[in-house]
């Protein structure tokens, strides 16, 4: 077997198991998913699956597939569990990436593309770090963590290395971190809320 094969396995076994702490903290209302959030990463990480496998990703796509799944999943949770602490920026932010996404459709660059991608998915993390440096306790830690070591996996087992299939997973990863760095500086001075 293609030891590419084995790391992409791995891979989508640690994104299903990264999601479960995370879908579980959403049920007992410590981890409250942001909307905006959510609904930007279902459109950039699916396009950005295909644009990794239109680069020649191959393996590497298996653990986005799976991914872009769950985040759909949590993007319809986010309805009922997610925070209702939606802001003036917020909305910038989600009317600005659906803009890009539209004139990203129009395109006929993948390189472009992708990287207008990448750019609105990170754009989509901005909600999530606001909420987390004023409640870093809202998020699932061991959720961020996983994720930002799937995306690792992910880039090791792809079967082409170029811009379209480590650009996107090298954003992920980065901005996974940024995510689990201020949970856990904010960590240190905003005290944990007790859930009823």
């Amino acid at each position: 077997m293609d030891y590419k094969l084995i790391i992409a396995i791995v891979a989508a076994s640690l994104t299903i198991i990264g999601f479960i702490p995370y879908f579980r903290d959403i049920f007992a209302k410590k981890t409250k998913p942001h909307l905006y959030t959510w609904l930007i990463w279902v459109i950039t990480q699916g396009t950005a699956t295909v644009a990794l496998l239109y680069g020649g990703g191959k393996f590497g796509s298996i653990s986005l597939i799976i991914g872009t799944i769950l985040v759909f999943v949590i993007f319809l949770l986010s309805f009922k569990y997610g925070t209702r602490d939606i802001t003036i920026t917020d909305k910038i932010v989600l009317a600005l990436a659906l803009l890009a996404i539209v004139i990203w459709w129009q395109l006929e660059n993948p390189l472009l593309a992708l990287l207008m991608v990448s750019a609105i998915d990170g754009a989509g993390y901005i909600p999530t770090i606001r909420k987390s440096l004023k409640n870093p306790w809202s998020e699932t830690l061991s959720f961020w963590i996983i994720m930002a070591i799937v995306d690792c996996l992910a880039i090791i087992s792809n079967a082409e290395y170029n811009l379209l299939t480590v650009t996107y997973l090298a954003v992920l990863f980065v901005l996974n971190m940024v995510v689990v760095f201020v949970c856990i500086n904010r960590r240190r001075f905003v005290v944990r809320p007790v859930i009823n």
